[in-house]
């Protein structure tokens, strides 16, 4: 599937359903002519997260740790039940359990209240990009629902069949994706991998149970070393690994194969938003003409048009020097630049496997249209 690369038209959102009237005019005393302004439309959750995380008052997950919220409970609950449960399906979940429980007796209360703990959601959790995209596709589906059906009754009932049959396709979404995969995966291949990816993990699980014999190199993935969570899968399935340095991405890469990574979002033109050292690694791939591949479920995709690393939301960790490299703290004075995420532009990235299909970059638009269109 190859389309021409261009930038999707926004789908039917959110706040579209509800836009505000036209400005109207009055004429005030002394002859003046006013305009009142119209209320603006309600942000959709990743443009309140952009606009949280540019702030400088943008309250971190840690501060609202201890949130009440209902909705960060039970959220945080099926995480902890399943540890395998991509956040944006637990997110997905919970947000279907409060339609079964909400107590309103009109499609406008629901919204609203939807609204209220999708907000508390993003607020809370780190990995808002994925989770934001997943929460705005759930609410462009309920106000799709409310357009389609007109009885209360029936539309509730409708947006929870409907919700649990789009959760148990997502649910299944690594197996398809590992199925696709398969054929790229070739006997004696050596591939590098970057940092822990669910998806990425039951791929290559996949090929070593189809007895396709390949090496894993994994690139160190600091600040947080992931890379000792996949190593510890793949060793499970007796696939050789050997992790390396970050910066030693460019000194192995003539002897790979391929690069395979996971993504915490795909955005609007085909980049990837993923962990850290994913752009270099790109980078240095396309020089060595190695093909880059990122594996990730559909729910991933998000309406964000980035054209640089700024774009972006911004989130950073606490910089934790080495202590065996620095012999104790930074200098005094020494300032830290430390983000979770960068951003991959298209142009390094050769494949994208999805449970959709296996995708070119320039073909994300017309999925993302698909997708939100229901």
């Amino acid at each position: 599937m190859t389309t021409t690369p261009t930038k999707a038209a926004s789908p039917l959102s959110f706040a579209d359903a509800d836009l505000p009237a036209s400005p109207s005019p009055s004429i005030q005393p002394g002859g003046l002519l006013q305009v009142s302004k119209a209320p603006s439309p309600p942000l959709t959750p990743l443009q309140m997260m952009l606009d949280r995380s540019s702030s400088p008052n943008f309250m971190s997950p840690a501060a609202l740790r201890h949130s009440s919220s209902r909705v960060v409970e039970r959220f945080e609950e099926s995480l902890k039940v399943d540890p395998q449960l991509a956040a944006t399906v637990a997110a997905m979940k919970v947000l279907t359990q409060i339609i079964k429980d909400c107590k309103a007796n009109t499609i406008m209360g629901l919204r609203e209240e939807l609204q209220v703990e999708v907000d508390q959601l993003v607020s809370t959790h780190s990995s808002s990009i994925s989770v934001a995209g997943g929460c705005e596709l759930f609410m462009q589906f309920v106000t799709r629902t409310a357009l389609d059906v007109d009885d209360f009754a029936l539309c509730k009932a409708k947006l929870i069949e409907r919700g649990e049959c789009f959760i148990a396709r997502l649910a299944a979404s690594r197996e398809k994706i590992a199925q696709l995969a398969l054929p790229f995966i070739k006997d004696g291949s050596v591939i590098l991998v970057h940092g822990y990816s669910r998806v990425v993990c039951q791929a290559l699980r996949h090929a070593a149970r189809n007895n396709v014999r390949f090496r894993v190199l994994l690139t160190e993935a600091r600040p947080n070393t992931s890379s000792i969570r996949a190593a510890r899968v793949l060793i499970a399935e007796s696939i050789p690994v050997e992790i390396i340095m970050d910066c030693a991405a460019a000194a192995v890469m003539d002897t790979v194969d391929m690069v395979i990574c996971g993504s915490e979002s795909i955005v609007e033109n085909g980049g990837i938003i993923n962990k850290v050292g994913t752009f270099q690694l790109a980078i240095v791939a396309k020089a060595f003409n190695k093909p880059m591949y990122v594996m990730a479920e559909s729910f991933k995709f998000v309406r964000l048009f980035p054209l640089n690393q700024s774009e972006i939301p911004r989130r950073e960790t606490e910089f934790r020097p080495c202590h065996q490299c620095t012999g104790g703290d930074l200098p005094h004075g020494v300032t830290y630049y430390n983000p979770q995420c960068d951003y991959t532009p298209p142009v390094y990235l050769s494949l994208l496997f999805t449970e959709l299909g296996i995708l070119t970059p320039s073909a994300v638009s017309d999925e993302l249209i698909k997708l939100y269109a229901f």
